[in-house]
């Protein structure tokens, strides 16, 4: 984040405006609906600042700048055809430690001004950290397209319920979910529409209940992440992470995941690496169970889909023994996702008629696969968590009755932008991986799909073409 998001008060405040052309105009007409003191100098400004100023909007002096100009100011916005002037003006105001603006120059900048959607007091400011002006106004365009006109209203009205519910309910939590319940039913959408008596009804009856409601009951929501991109998130997990309390989630959640989720959740982590130290599966259980009956709201995410190797039947099992409720979003698991990505069909009519997901590793007791099964022609074998015994898999399946020329892939970093595909056959894939120094997580998928890859990649496909068993998509 190159620039910190922040909304200043500037009422009452002087606000130097340095410039009297269009670009003056139009700074001017979005400071005045802030109550900021606008000082604008210029030795020529245009007849419609002359007007503002005649009628006491705005304060002018027509001349050139000096630096006593500076005086009181809080905030400075250079908006003159001069490139020295400005960073001279701009070098001034950094000496003083007052933020400055100077147009079209970013790099003389200490604050750029957002596209903005208005809907006072609600404010959305877009902006691309001054890369491109022109997106940010697109972005405005849309976002002007989805945003309620009456959204503003609705936070007045809002505004005017935290007195009684302040009143009402005492605890944080109970008024914080009180007002999601307004905002997330049926009182917002009669405010939107225009039914504000209705509304008001609603809010009423809606308060009365929470105030007479016992503490409200911690629930434990399952969600699957899915393989890494945060944009195959489902629109419900989405939801589930921006109203939970708490978060645990494991090791293959990518930091870009979490930032979708509510700023104030507290988060756990409680995954491990492949052979290290973490949480147990106990220790988790506990974890979900200690803050679910705290009333928390709690989610439990998953990389993947939980009920896909993600231990997440047992963990509802812990829940359900505790009797805390709990739900299960599902996720695009990573065998699908990665895949998909790889440009791997798992089934095809032409290669494949079945598929199975397959843990890579052996059951606590040491039980393994069915391998004769896994050998069999016609079928494609995903193998998650098999990257340390790749060698071995390849071999049992061989030696089942599998061709040692049987096609075989390994994706790392499926889905993100780093992904890596390696190519080779049961008798080389091993190899193959070592060679190309693939870390985990990694999946295996084996079967005469794979050679669909070389065809149907089409994750960046500006990836330098990779040597003959190897492709590389990074």
């Amino acid at each position: 984040m190159n620039y910190f998001p922040v909304f200043f008060d500037l009422t009452a405040l002087k606000v130097l405006i340095v410039g009297g052309g269009e670009v003056a105009l139009r700074k001017v007409a979005l400071l005045e609906r802030s109550g900021a003191l606008i000082t604008l100098v210029a030795p020529e400004v245009l007849p419609e600042l002359q007007e503002r100023a005649a009628a006491g909007k705005i304060n002018l002096a027509v001349r050139e700048f000096v630096p006593d100009d500076l005086d009181g100011a809080r905030l400075v916005i250079v908006a003159t055809s001069r490139r020295a002037v400005n960073r001279w003006i701009a070098s001034l105001s950094e000496a003083r430690s007052i933020p400055v603006n100077v147009v079209d120059d970013r790099e003389a900048s200490r604050f750029i001004v957002p596209a903005i959607i208005d809907r006072d007091p609600v404010l959305v400011a877009i902006s691309t950290g001054g890369a491109s002006p022109v997106l940010a106004r697109r972005l405005r365009e849309r976002l002007e397209a989805l945003i309620p006109k009456k959204i503003g209203e609705l936070a007045l009205w809002l505004r005017a319920l935290r007195h009684s519910a302040r009143r009402r309910l005492r605890d944080t939590d109970e008024r914080r979910r009180f007002f999601e319940s307004i905002v997330d039913g049926p009182a917002a959408r009669r405010f939107i529409d225009g039914d504000a008596h209705g509304a008001q009804r609603i809010a009423q009856q809606l308060l009365a209940k929470t105030s007479t409601a016992g503490r409200s009951a911690g629930e434990v929501t399952l969600v699957g992440a899915g393989p890494g991109d945060p944009e195959l998130l489902t629109l419900k997990a989405l939801r589930a992470l921006q109203d939970a309390d708490v978060i645990l989630h494991d090791r293959l959640v990518p930091e870009g995941l979490l930032d979708m989720a509510r700023r104030d959740a507290a988060r756990i982590s409680v995954g491990k690496a492949a052979g290290g130290i973490g949480s147990t599966q106990e220790q988790i259980n506990s974890l979900l169970i200690e803050h679910a009956r705290q009333g928390k709201r709690v989610v439990r995410l998953k990389g993947g889909d939980p009920f896909i190797f993600g231990r997440g039947g047992e963990e509802l099992e812990a829940l359900a023994k505790a009797q805390i409720s709990f739900s299960v979003i599902p996720g695009v698991t990573a065998a699908a996702g990665c895949a998909a990505y790889a440009g791997i069909p798992l089934t095809h009519r032409d290669y494949a008629h079945s598929v199975t997901f397959v843990t890579g590793h052996a059951d606590d007791e040491g039980r393994e696969p069915d391998w004769r099964a896994l050998a069999k022609p016609g079928l494609t074998a995903v193998f998650y968590m098999g990257l340390a015994r790749m060698e071995q898999i390849a071999a049992r399946l061989v030696a089942h009755g599998a061709a040692a020329s049987t096609p075989a892939a390994v994706i790392a970093q499926g889905t993100l932008q780093d992904q890596c595909v390696v190519t080779g056959t049961l008798a080389t894939i091993a190899a193959v991986a070592v060679a190309s120094d693939i870390q985990s997580p990694a999946l295996l998928i084996v079967g005469e799909v794979v050679s669909l890859h070389a065809s149907l990649a089409w994750f960046n496909p500006g990836a330098a073409a990779a040597p003959a068993e190897v492709s590389q998509s990074a």
